[in-house]
């Protein structure tokens, strides 16, 4: 069995439950597991101590995103691969769980191909295209260096740099980068961990999803969820078995989400 685990900005900033450890250890009895983490706020706050101004901007679907440079792009580099990689790694090994820490600049095991031009909706609400900067579009995950890794028993702890056709680094969106992993390494399952239970609509979790459904509800989702639906739609699309949307907090996060327990379940046969 493998399992990809992302595990969201508001987990990764603060100190990682101990329940998720513990039940990390249970769950690497049955299975192989790649963890992906977010951080965008841990980025924004060390950019602005640094005097580098953040710029977010906005696509025609409503799709927000940081505006990367080259400035923004080693900053955020720093931080990703640097301060919370590393941070994870101390975590797991402090449990005796043995884990490498690893960007798409290592082994290419994130691929992306750099955004010549990016769409967005300017203040007065017009389309106007801008240069991409170093945004990457994910177009694949894996590889050699994963396979070994996991063979071995270890746990990959993967950030969200990709590396670029040049080598150069690229910010690609996190829950993206879990999905495509999760495709390229076969899993079974990939779970989205973040502050809350699941998709909501009208305050309560969704519990089952098909892709077409999800697709549907996409309008009516904000921002945050909207990627990892999507992301979650693209992993099923390609093979991986299931995405489940799940609090990261909590008694056993991972035992529970796998067990269908109060999350939100995407698959075909939902």
């Amino acid at each position: 069995m493998r399992t990809v685990v992302k595990l969201g900005g508001d987990i990764v900033k603060g100190e990682v439950p101990a329940e998720f450890m513990a039940d990390l250890k249970r769950l690497l009895q049955t299975s192989q597991v790649v963890l992906v983490h977010g951080g965008g706020d841990v980025v924004t706050e060390v950019a602005t101590k640094l005097g580098k101004e953040q710029r977010f901007v906005v696509s025609p679907d409503g799709m927000k995103s940081r505006y990367t440079d080259r400035a923004t792009v080693e900053i955020f580099t720093m931080v990703m691969c640097g301060m919370i990689a590393k941070k994870l790694v101390e975590l797991l090994e402090r449990d005796g769980i043995t884990a490498v820490s690893l960007s798409g600049l290592d082994g290419g095991v994130l691929r992306a191909t750099r955004k010549k031009k990016l769409l967005i909706v300017d203040e007065r609400g017009r389309k106007v295209a801008i240069e991409g900067g170093y945004t990457g579009k994910m177009q694949s995950a894996g590889g050699p260096v994963i396979e070994a890794l996991l063979e071995k028993g270890v746990v990959p702890v993967i950030s969200p740099v990709a590396m670029g056709e040049e080598a150069e680094p690229l910010n690609v969106d996190s829950d993206r980068a879990a999905a495509f992993m999760a495709m390229g390494i076969r899993a079974d399952s990939v779970l989205f961990l973040t502050d809350v239970k699941g998709f909501l609509m009208d305050g309560k979790v969704v519990e089952k999803l098909t892709p077409e459904g999800a697709r549907a509800l996409l309008p009516k989702t904000g921002f945050g969820m909207q990627k990892k639906v999507l992301a979650g739609v693209e992993a099923i699309e390609a093979g991986v078995g299931e995405a489940i949307i799940a609090s990261g907090f909590g008694p056993a996060p991972l035992t529970s989400a796998l067990g269908h327990q109060g999350c939100t379940v995407m698959s075909r046969g939902a």
